[in-house]
Parts: C-alpha cells; sequence; structure tokens
C-alpha cells in the first residue's frame, strides 16, 4: 500500500512540474501596426528609400508594454541595388496600472516628422482597459524635444 501511495505521490508531482504556470504572463500584439517610407537622392544618381514600423506588444497581466521598431534602408543606383540594411528592436515602458489583472489595450502613434513636427518625432498614445471592471486609461507620450519624452496617463469617468 505504500508503494501504491508513493507512486500516486510522484505522479502527482511529475504532472504539476508538466503543467504551465498558472502565473505566466499573457502577451497581445498591437493591432494598430503602421508603416511609414521616405525616398531620398544622393549625389551620383543614388536613391535611397527607408522605411520604418513599428508595434506595441502588451503584458495583458502586469500592464507593462514594449515599443518595437524595425527598419530597413535600400539604397540603389539604376541598375543594381548596392546596399540594405536593418535596424530595430524593442524597448520596455513602464507599466500603466499599478496591480497585476486582466488587461486589453490598443496603441497608436502620431505620424512622422513634417514640417508640421513642433516637437520632433510626434508621439504615442495607449490606451488600457481592467477587462474586469469598469476601468480604462489613457497614456499619451511626446518627445519635449530637450532630450526626454513627458507621459502623462489619465483614468476615464463614466457619466
Amino acid at each position: 500500500m505504500r508503494h501504491l501511495i508513493k507512486l500516486c505521490w510522484a505522479a502527482a508531482l511529475s504532472l504539476t512540474a508538466l503543467a504551465p504556470d498558472a502565473r505566466a504572463d499573457d502577451y497581445q500584439l498591437s493591432h494598430n501596426q503602421r508603416i511609414s517610407c521616405s525616398r531620398g537622392l544622393a549625389p551620383g544618381k543614388l536613391n535611397t528609400a527607408t522605411c520604418k514600423s513599428y508595434t506595441y506588444l502588451f503584458n495583458t497581466k502586469t500592464s507593462e508594454y514594449f515599443r518595437c521598431q524595425v527598419s530597413l534602408a535600400l539604397t540603389r543606383d539604376n541598375k543594381e541595388v548596392i546596399n540594405v540594411q536593418t535596424d530595430g528592436g524593442c524597448t520596455k515602458k513602464a507599466r500603466i496600472f499599478e496591480t497585476d489583472g486582466k488587461y486589453d489595450f490598443d496603441a497608436t502613434e502620431t505620424e512622422p516628422p513634417n514640417t508640421n513636427s513642433f516637437f520632433g518625432p510626434g508621439g504615442y498614445s495607449i490606451w488600457a482597459a481592467d477587462t474586469a471592471a469598469q476601468k480604462i486609461r489613457g497614456c499619451i507620450t511626446i518627445s519635449s524635444g530637450l532630450g526626454s519624452d513627458i507621459s502623462k496617463c489619465l483614468d476615464m469617468t463614466f457619466q
């Protein structure tokens, strides 16, 4: 009988070791990706096209998020592609809510810099909602043009 109890305990322990962690974080990709491209002419009839795209990866448990960007630059002349360069990565941002929960979110960015861009490259907004309560927080981050970004969040009121 003791052997049977030990066998059951061993089986239970091995099943719990194989089971996924119940506290594992869930990640959600932003549904609002954008791409922007620009062209430039260089001396010697070279053409350069640069495209950038971004997305956000959101931790639906902790409300931390990452801003991810990828870029590709292509240089060519009239006959061939001379150079292709890629770059990218993700930057971790602060959590939106102080406590863990079950959150949903969306994100968007301003258009790329242009003549109307007073503060440099612009900014982005993040909306996050607690899926278990009537709770929404909107956050806007803009470049101050002085080296650091300014970010503020506001809890929404319901009338």
